[in-house]
């Protein structure tokens, strides 16, 4: 009993980490309400900085998507216990995060500055639709067991994990990624757009571009029906080229957890 009381609490310290770290994000991206954020800080040369912050967006994104192959899982469940694998993969990417927050460098010069008040009004507004998309996309797809709480409560009570069916709950029958989606404005919502911003813009929206072919790959694997969902639904825009499927058929495999839909969060 003592195990399974220590893997639950485990389990939800992962998962205040990450809602700290959520919460953070919001401000550090946005520039407010938070002591270190995109754009503050000492200003060091150019090049140092761009260096540095190719750095932590690299290590984020090489943890973000090792850890979530399935090979890695497999590996790494023979060393930890499976009920915390998805708790400690939330937890890395947490502290990836927080990392990247403290040491990120400011890099001056401004690429645009809104200064419209209708239009500094709409983009805060589109920001915010961004985080809220997220977090709404997140539990849609059952949000307690994208961040491993489902799992350590199972754990808890002595029942076996059961993996979640293949769904597309609202705004998935609009387009395939809402989650990343909601990514998208939260990182080019931006009244002042400066250099440190727009090159964080531009990794993560690569890093979520390539992530996508990744995932699509595994899910397509995974569950044999995501193929014709995938012909079916557009990925990220609400409409497809006429004529054009929006997805290649892929040999199905077997099922696999819905939480793969958002891997890469």
């Amino acid at each position: 009993m003592f195990k399974r009381i220590a893997v639950f609490l485990y389990g939800v310290v992962c998962y205040l980490v990450f809602f700290a770290t959520f919460l953070y994000g919001m401000g550090f991206i946005g520039n407010f309400g938070v002591p270190k954020s995109i754009d503050s800080g000492p200003h060091r040369s150019f090049i140092y900085a761009l260096a540095v912050n190719a750095l932590l967006l690299k290590l984020f994104a090489v943890q973000h998507s090792v850890m979530a192959r399935q090979w890695f899982k497999r590996v790494w469940t023979r060393l930890i216990p499976p009920p915390i694998e998805r708790s400690t993969y939330v937890l890395f990417s947490s502290l990836a995060l927080l990392l990247l927050f403290w040491r990120w460098e400011p890099m001056g010069k401004v690429i645009w500055d809104v200064e419209n008040h209708t239009a500094q009004v709409l983009l805060y507004i589109l920001y915010a639709a961004g985080w809220l998309t997220v977090l709404i996309s997140t539990f849609l797809i059952n949000h307690f067991d994208l961040f491993g709480l489902r799992q350590v409560w199972l754990y808890l009570r002595g029942i076996p994990y059961t993996e979640l069916g293949f769904r597309t709950p609202g705004p998935y029958r609009i387009v395939r990624h809402p989650l990343y989606v909601g990514w998208l404005l939260v990182f080019w919502s931006a009244p002042l757009m400066t250099v440190a911003h727009l090159v964080f813009a531009i990794a993560t929206t690569a890093y979520i571009l390539v992530a996508i072919q990744f995932e699509e790959r595994d899910l397509i694997q995974f569950h044999p029906e995501y193929a014709d969902y995938r012909r079916r639904v557009p990925m990220l825009l609400p409409f497809k080229s006429p004529g054009r499927p929006s997805g290649v058929t892929v040999r199905p495999g077997t099922a696999a957890e819905l939480a793969e839909l958002s891997d890469r969060l």
